[in-house]
């Protein structure tokens, strides 16, 4: 696939229910980007900052969806904060997992998912998903408006193309609205939807910010449905970290903390510069088109601001949220406690110092 492809088509792959113990092998891939660099005695770092400097690890190619992060940098939101600098690497579906990475050191803080990070805790990782980018999953169903299939319900009888790394995710869809795999024909896929769009399939699984714009945009009308309206609401773009930066560095997460917060309040106020930033400055390499980005980025904020951020903050989750995504994970197979797996004492306290922020 060339990069436009995959920036398009191809950021499936990694939305999937992945083994950690999978991944950690390849931890050594970061191993040129160090967690925390040019640290030195009495609390200031050999480039003057307060923190110094911190690899962050994105869920994907930078693209849109990390517009508050680019917000941060470009702004200087981090370096106010008290960081030398941040340096954000992107995932992508050659690279190691940020579990990985919090394993072996090498990222202080990474972008990740619940269904992800719990099977690395279960395994022993420690760490804990401390913030939430997105207050749900964008994974989606998309079909033809001619056809539309708007419920798990309509499914029954279509042909649904299930990508490899996806299967585990829409079992659990299914799990969670009573129906059984039998009930849907499933269509192994990859990650181009052409297959939708010449008729092969009647659904896709896709994410809701990317395939159902980008066919749109190619004239082909579509609706879709998200897993999260049912029986699975996950969150995603988590912020995990190790539980020793929790333990033993909280003012530098809370400080990071702020600084995201602050990018991410102008990325929901400005799509435009947010698509301009991801095209033309961070994600210039993967030759993005900005009028697409533009769009991803308004359907992103309907998953980033909701009543609950209204009130409580970007970034937060509820205990109501939280318990619901523990309930998804077991849906999933994947049982875990909410104390295993999410800390928000340290976000609710940057808003409990902060109010501003809200």
């Amino acid at each position: 696939m060339t990069p436009v492809q995959r920036s398009t088509f191809g950021h499936l792959n990694r939305r999937s229910f992945l083994r950690y113990s999978a991944l950690a092998g390849a931890a050594g891939a970061l191993a040129a980007c160090g967690g925390n660099s040019g640290d030195s005695p009495g609390g200031t770092r050999a480039d003057g900052s307060k923190y110094g400097s911190v690899a962050v690890q994105l869920s994907w190619l930078k693209n849109i969806e990390f517009a508050g992060e680019y917000f941060a940098d470009a702004r200087g939101y981090f370096r106010e904060a008290g960081f030398g600098s941040v340096d954000l690497i992107a995932g992508g579906a050659a690279s190691t997992s940020v579990e990985a990475g919090l394993d072996t050191g090498k990222v202080w803080l990474g972008l990740s998912a619940p269904q992800t990070t719990a099977p690395a805790i279960l395994e022993g990782l420690p760490a804990k998903i401390v913030a939430t980018t997105y207050q749900k999953n964008p994974f989606a169903i998309v079909s033809s408006a001619a056809r539309p299939i708007r419920t798990p319900e309509d499914m029954k009888g279509r042909k649904i193309g299930v990508q490899d790394t996806n299967q585990l995710i829409f079992n659990a869809l299914l799990t969670a609205n009573g129906m059984k795999p039998g009930e849907v024909t499933v269509v192994p896929a990859q990650f181009d939807p052409t297959p939708l769009a010449n008729g092969e399939v009647d659904g896709w699984v896709s994410y809701v910010t990317n395939e159902p714009i980008t066919l749109a945009a190619k004239g082909f009308a579509n609706a879709h449905f998200l897993f999260a309206d049912f029986g699975l609401p996950l969150v995603a773009e988590t912020l995990t970290v190790a539980q020793s930066t929790i333990d033993k560095e909280r003012d530098k997460l809370k400080a990071f903390l702020a600084a995201e917060i602050r990018g991410w309040k102008d990325a929901v106020a400005d799509p435009a510069e947010s698509a301009r930033l991801a095209v033309e400055v961070y994600g210039k390499d993967q030759k993005l088109d900005l009028a697409e980005q533009t769009k991803e980025a308004i359907a992103q904020n309907d998953l980033v601001v909701s009543a609950d951020t209204a009130a409580n903050g970007l970034l937060s989750m509820t205990d109501a949220l939280i318990e619901q995504n523990i309930a998804a994970l077991r849906t999933a197979k994947i049982d875990i406690k909410a104390a295993q797996l999410f800390d928000l004492s340290v976000l609710r306290e940057v808003y409990a110092e902060n109010p501003g922020l809200k």
